[in-house]
């Protein structure tokens, strides 16, 4: 897809990776089930590799910023769901809620053939959530919102694509479960802001 498209924004123009046994496209939603122990994790700390996650996702060949609405409810630990972009197995990032030390916590990992780890308290309501996708160039901006009117940074990376396009997608996984019911919606695609950091 491209820039020029970006307001025809289709669901069913998504492609799967990883397509779990349950889930359906109604209208601009997307409700999934999630598979028995899907993850993606490459190596650090716990010495496992795994790239069996759900992703649902369209490929876009200019820079963008992608938002969506993730509604789930998080009770396991390693429970996640969020926005991913997806290089290959070991080139990465994903970013969204993830039940970690008893509560839902804001999260991101970056994968350069080794994952990283970061997150943070999530003060809001962690079961209906915002997210947002930034790639400009070769830098990557991740921000959250508890009302979709107030944004707030949770990491600025670089990623390189070597000049090829960006698959981009919705993405869910239960390491140590199935059944995490998760709900995509309100999803909107546009050129990126001149400023990707500091503005709203």
């Amino acid at each position: 897809m491209e820039s020029s498209n970006f307001g025809r924004l289709n669901l069913k123009d998504f492609k799967w990776v990883n397509e779990p046994k349950e889930w359906k496209v109604n209208g601009d939603v997307l409700e999934v089930t999630t598979d028995e122990e899907g993850d993606y994790w490459q190596g650090t700390w716990y010495n496992f590799y795994h790239n069996s996650g759900h992703i649902y996702g369209v490929e876009i060949r200019d820079d963008f910023s992608f938002t969506a609405c993730i509604e789930g409810e998080y009770i396991k630990l390693y429970d996640q769901a969020g926005l991913m972009i997806y290089q290959d197995e070991k080139h990465w990032l994903k970013a969204g809620i993830e039940y970690n030390d008893d509560q839902p916590m804001i999260s991101s990992v970056l994968t350069n053939e080794l994952s990283d780890w970061g997150t943070g308290v999530f003060t809001g309501n962690a079961k209906k959530y915002y997210l947002r996708v930034t790639r400009k160039g070769d830098v990557v901006c991740v921000k959250y919102s508890t009302d979709n009117k107030l944004w707030l940074l949770l990491r600025l990376c670089p990623m390189n694509f070597n000049g090829k396009p960006c698959f981009i997608g919705l993405f869910c996984c239960t390491p140590l479960r199935k059944g995490l019911k998760v709900k995509f919606s309100e999803m909107s695609l546009s050129v990126p802001a001149e400023d990707i950091l500091h503005s709203n």
